[in-house]
Order: C-alpha cells, then sequence, then structure tokens
C-alpha cells in the first residue's frame, strides 16, 4: 500500500465521517465541493475535511484508493458513499438520512427536510 493509500486508510478509519474535498469545509475551493460541504454543514455532521489541494499525493492516491474519478468524495464509517452528484440524490431522497441513521451519525433532520422542501 502506498503512503497516500496508508494515511487515507488512516483517516477514514479513525474518523465517522470524511470529506476529501478542494478547499475546506470553511472555505471550499470548487462549487462540487461546495455543494457536499454545505448539505453537511446544514445537517450539523460532524465530518473531517481533507483539502486535497494541500497534498498532491493524497488528491491523485484518493482516486485510486475509491477507484472514483472525481473530487469531492464522502466516507462515512470507513466507507465510499460517493461524489457530489450521489451525495446529492442521496439528501433529496432521503437516502442520506437513513445512512446516517444506520450509522449512528447525528444530524438534523430538520435541516435535512428543509432541503428536500427546497428542492421538491
Amino acid at each position: 500500500m502506498s503512503d497516500a493509500a496508508t494515511r487515507i486508510k488512516s483517516t477514514i478509519t479513525e474518523n465517522n465521517v470524511v470529506l476529501f474535498m478542494k478547499g475546506t469545509k470553511e472555505m471550499p475551493q470548487c462549487g462540487f465541493s461546495s455543494r457536499v460541504a454545505g448539505v453537511l454543514n446544514y445537517m450539523g455532521i460532524d465530518y473531517s475535511d481533507v483539502n486535497v489541494l494541500a497534498d498532491e499525493d493524497i488528491r491523485a492516491g484518493i482516486k485510486d484508493f475509491s477507484d472514483w474519478p472525481t473530487i469531492p468524495q464522502l466516507y462515512v464509517k470507513g466507507e465510499f458513499v460517493g461524489g457530489c452528484d450521489i451525495i446529492t440524490e442521496m439528501t433529496l431522497s432521503g437516502e442520506l438520512d437513513t445512512l446516517f441513521e444506520e450509522n449512528g451519525v447525528a444530524y438534523n433532520k430538520e435541516a435535512a427536510d428543509k432541503i428536500r422542501e427546497a428542492n421538491g
């Protein structure tokens, strides 16, 4: 396993929810990262953000690790969930709520409902 893969594995094992993104949750550097971080922030999710722009090894390594070509990438309890389109669909369908509930991740159900109402 490469150094990047080892660090990625460690990060997703040590944190319940991890978002590999361009920029940070406070200052996303691309629209797709901003959308996913916005959803997680709004829903009150306690998550770890990894800025792939700050580390070229992680930026390349995460795509190999997940076998997924784009960033952002969301992990819950060590499992790859998906990128921006998948997270958006899961949020609107309620699947993301279910995933968080099944994994014991606290979130604001009212905020999640508001996202669905606004996009319904």
